[in-house]
């Protein structure tokens, strides 16, 4: 099983199959300073593959190329906002299909670690957390504050049971939240996490996983500790043994790439440099996992943000150069890395699968539009409130508040002056008189003049939730829409009209038939939906959308959400995989917020934007 080469150690897994070992007894163990599985030597070459970032239809095929680069290990986290999405109905069909996913890594002969949270960062909204949590104002995310806690056992409750029984299979190991170290605001949290998994029959390998600043404050009793990085440092890896002694050592999350905000560059991270950085891990002998090995896309409003020194929002793509591309294609790093791989295991790996080609469907018009001021009467009923009040705690899908998408916030007004926000917009209002473009307020913007008229008048304020931030000390204020009054010369504005924009299938289907759409006028400004059809005559391919001459909005096809565009880039294309067209025709809607092109160019090359390296 085991050969030894001047700088690593050759590993022939050929026995060590989740098939072959499925109701196996010892699973994966830590002797020493190396791994055991079914109690022979084993390292961990995994990558990083969400699949709630990839249709269902494309699982298998990511998983093969895994198997090609030299791999191992899949390692996956859960998205509870997904598979919780309103609170007590839980989801795991289609593609939430956690089961399905597990079983297939191990039809592929993948082992899995599972990364159940609650917490996952993962450049997703909240880090997975859903919204409804935000409801309680004393909400203390990631505590043993009971609220939370509460809501976290009714969730294992209903997880633990999916992927318990797959211990026997292709789960090796299970990590304990996420990250806890750079958090570490109550000491008792990781082990009411890890009891709450050892109490719901989870009986592999616990491992916790930190970057190097938050190592020691992550750590839990019973755990192996792992390390997350890009750079490494001098010494690094050695710090893993001033936590715990003779253990072997991982690194859970090795940074192939980067992950990208609006109004920023693309990064790229150099492959040779990766793949040199991945040879020296391995030649010290630790386990690696590649974050990420695919990373796929933040379709609908699921991205996160960042809260450093300003709020920036992901983008959609979350193609985070790694080894294969956002729509799955090869790239040099999966060459190089399965060269290294395949040296290290010291046998043929199987052939990397056939690339699927992209369809270039050319020019799409969009015919027709409706604006939102002739949706809302039609489709939507206001809330009525004398106070602005937050998505979260709007009454709204069985009293679970409104967890994405846009609000828009109306009431009268007699006469102009000078509107402040008192930093209560989250993330982005557009203001309207009426009908009228005001103008746009956010984190930097914070007052606008409202132009003097007759009478009474609508003011309105279209809020965009731009995804929260899913990283950092402020979970806990991530409440959207307006989080507190607005004030005209120094007077907060009262009774509203709340029509909630969450965008929902429901709403989409309704739209369709809604009576109002009309022939897009050569000039127009939104806010307002326009649509068109996409014509295939075979068999549907992937394809990119290319929103030249739009300014910022959301796509949606076939009733699927694509996800955000905005001229500010880096961004230019949204991924549309074919799996979700058709034959015949196929809706385009584009719920455009304010200047609006005639058509958009489906092209078989994404485009996502300047590149700059990662440094």
């Amino acid at each position: 099983l085991l050969i030894c080469l001047s700088w690593s150690c050759r590993f022939n897994w050929s026995e060590l199959t989740p098939l072959r070992l499925w109701g196996r007894t010892l699973g994966l163990q830590t002797e020493n300073s190396q791994f055991l599985l079914e109690g022979m030597p084993f390292r961990i070459f995994g990558g990083s593959m969400h699949y709630f970032r990839v249709p269902r239809e494309y699982w298998e095929d990511r998983m093969l190329k895994m198997k090609a680069c030299g791999l191992n290990t899949l390692t996956t986290y859960v998205p509870w906002n997904l598979h919780e999405k309103e609170r007590g109905k839980f989801d795991f069909s289609r593609n939430l299909d956690l089961e399905a996913f597990l079983s297939l890594a191990a039809k592929n002969g993948l082992w899995v670690i599972l990364r159940p949270g609650p917490y996952i960062c993962s450049e997703w909204d909240l880090g997975g957390l859903p919204s409804w949590l935000l409801q309680d104002p004393e909400m203390q995310l990631r505590t043993t504050y009971k609220g939370f806690t509460e809501a976290v056992d009714a969730y294992f409750d209903h997880l633990m049971p999916v992927v318990v029984p797959l211990q026997a299979g292709p789960i090796i190991a299970v990590q304990v939240e996420n990250e806890y170290g750079s958090y570490a605001k109550d000491p008792n949290y990781m082990t009411y996490i890890k009891m709450a998994l050892l109490n719901r029959g989870i009986v592999e390998l616990l491992m916790t996983s930190d970057n190097k600043n938050g190592l020691s404050f992550g750590l839990v009793e019973g755990a192996l500790a792992t390390v997350n990085f890009q750079k490494l440092e001098p010494g690094l890896l050695k710090y893993l043994d001033t936590v715990q002694k003779d253990q072997p050592k991982m690194v859970m999350e090795y940074w192939t790439g980067w992950f990208d905000n609006w109004g920023g560059p693309h990064y790229v991270f150099d492959a040779d440099e990766m793949v040199n950085t991945v040879a020296s891990i391995l030649k010290t002998g630790a386990s690696i996992n590649l974050y990420m090995f695919h990373g796929g896309t933040n379709f609908g409003f699921m991205n996160g943000a960042l809260e450093a020194d300003e709020y920036k929002a992901d983008v959609t793509s979350y193609d985070y150069d790694a080894v294969l591309t956002e729509a799955g294609d090869y790239t040099s790093k999966f060459f190089k890395l399965r060269q290294l791989f395949s040296m290290i295991i010291g046998q043929p790996l199987p052939l990397p699968p056939m690339i699927e080609s992209k369809a270039s469907y050319g020019a799409i018009l969009l015919h027709q539009y409706i604006s939102l001021w002739d949706v809302l009467p039609a489709l939507l009923q206001p809330i009525k409130s004398e106070f602005p009040v937050n998505m979260e705690n709007l009454h709204l899908n069985d009293s679970v508040g409104q967890p994405y998408g846009y609000v828009l916030y109306e009431t009268v007004i007699f006469g102009g002056g000078h509107l402040h926000t008192r930093d209560h917009v989250r993330d982005r209002a557009q203001v309207f008189v009426n009908t009228m473009y005001v103008g746009e307020l956010d984190y930097n913007t914070v007052e606008l003049s409202i132009p003097e008229g007759q009478g009474f008048r609508q003011l309105r304020l279209l809020v965009e939730n731009r995804g929260r931030v899913n990283y950092g000390l402020a979970l806990n204020e991530q409440r959207k829409g307006l989080i507190g009054d607005v004030f005209l010369n120094k007077t907060p504005l009262r009774n509203f009209k709340i029509y909630s924009l969450e965008m929902k299938p429901a709403f989409m289907k309704s739209l369709q038939r809604v009576s109002g759409w009309s022939s897009v006028p050569d000039y127009f400004v939104g806010p307002a939906f326009f649509r068109g059809r996409l014509w295939i005559e075979h068999q549907p391919q992937d394809t990119f959308l290319k929103l030249q001459g739009w300014e910022k909005g959301v796509v949606f096809v076939n009733g699927q959400n694509l996800g955000r565009y905005w001229k500010i880039g880096p961004q230019e294309t949204l991924y549309l995989p074919g799996p979700w067209l058709r034959r015949g025709g196929n809706e385009i809607v584009i719920f455009e917020e304010r200047t609006a092109g005639r058509i958009i160019q489906s092209v078989d090359i994404p485009y996502l934007g300047r590149t700059q390296y990662v440094d």
